[in-house]
């Protein structure tokens, strides 16, 4: 462990103090391209995956003591560090557990991403998996999606019309992360998503409980012989579209898709939460991928 810098920021009404809070809010996240980190587990993947893009890095002395691979890994990478006084962490953040970073904006265009993908991905014949979420808005869900995302080994995660700002804080803090392990491109509307898709030579699947397909029925005829037309393969290049969480995939949007599959609820649960619903499509295509 290097040794802990000294703290050198006392003042929790300083202006430093204030410039950082404020990232919290959308427009100043506009104004100054940057966003905020906060807590040991995304700090921790931002320094190591997404060097470049940190601007500086926060801690308390006791949080850089007790993180001292976030310490060592930002000062090996020549970051500025700064170690602050706790009231100045609580100022900057209430969610910050002693540790933050205020890292720059990047903006991921769908079709850059796509071309990025087809020429850089390691094992070309793997089919693509790609979470497509359309005017999902609520940040929790939105985040979490991303880490199942990131968890089931997608390539991408497209936040699709009106969906809630990648940037808000409680998304970062859901992603626990994976923000910096996988694209997640933002802007284009459903409709251009999925021709988007389409050209990259997925199947599209709308996640929806009035589906026409069963999850399971498709997992069953994975690698099967004579498999029904019109029946989607599994295994193929896939990009699962999920809709709002208070009312789903318009029928409009439904349409869009080339199959509406409904994940089975065997007992008595009304619906499933949405990033549930997305992780458990993203794995049964995982599953039948791999």
């Amino acid at each position: 462990m290097q040794r802990i810098p000294d703290v050198t920021l006392a003042n929790p009404r300083a202006d430093r103090v204030k410039q950082v809070r404020a990232l919290s809010g959308r427009s100043a996240r506009a104004k100054h391209s940057q966003f905020l980190v906060e807590g040991p587990q995304g700090v921790r993947e931002a320094v190591r995956h997404a060097t470049d893009d940190v601007r500086d890095v926060y801690l308390t002395e006791a949080a850089a003591a007790r993180y001292d691979e976030i310490l060592d890994d930002a000062l090996d990478q020549g970051l500025r560090v700064h170690v602050g006084a706790p009231e100045v962490l609580d100022a900057m953040s209430a969610d910050a557990q002693g540790v933050l970073a205020v890292v720059r904006s990047r903006s991921w265009p769908l079709d850059d991403v796509l071309t990025t993908l087809a020429s850089s991905r390691r094992d070309a014949a793997r089919p693509l998996l790609v979470a497509v979420l359309a005017t999902v808005r609520d940040p929790g869900n939105a985040g979490t999606v991303i880490r199942a995302a990131d968890a089931s080994g997608a390539d991408l995660v497209v936040l699709a019309g009106e969906s809630v700002d990648v940037h808000n804080p409680k998304v970062v803090r859901s992603t626990a992360g994976s923000l910096f392990h996988l694209p997640v491109a933002t802007g284009p509307s459903l409709p251009e998503t999925v021709a988007a898709m389409r050209r990259a030579g997925c199947t599209v699947l709308a996640a929806d409980g009035a589906g026409d397909h069963d999850l399971d029925d498709l997992l069953d005829v994975v690698g099967a012989q004579g498999r029904p037309a019109g029946v989607p393969d599994l295994a193929a290049s896939t990009a699962w579209v999920l809709g709002n969480e208070a009312w789903g995939l318009h029928e409009a949007d439904r349409a869009l898709a080339d199959a509406v599959v409904r994940v089975p609820i065997r007992g008595r649960a009304e619906s499933l939460n949405l990033a549930t619903a997305a992780t458990v499509c993203l794995y049964a295509s995982s599953r039948a991928q791999r």
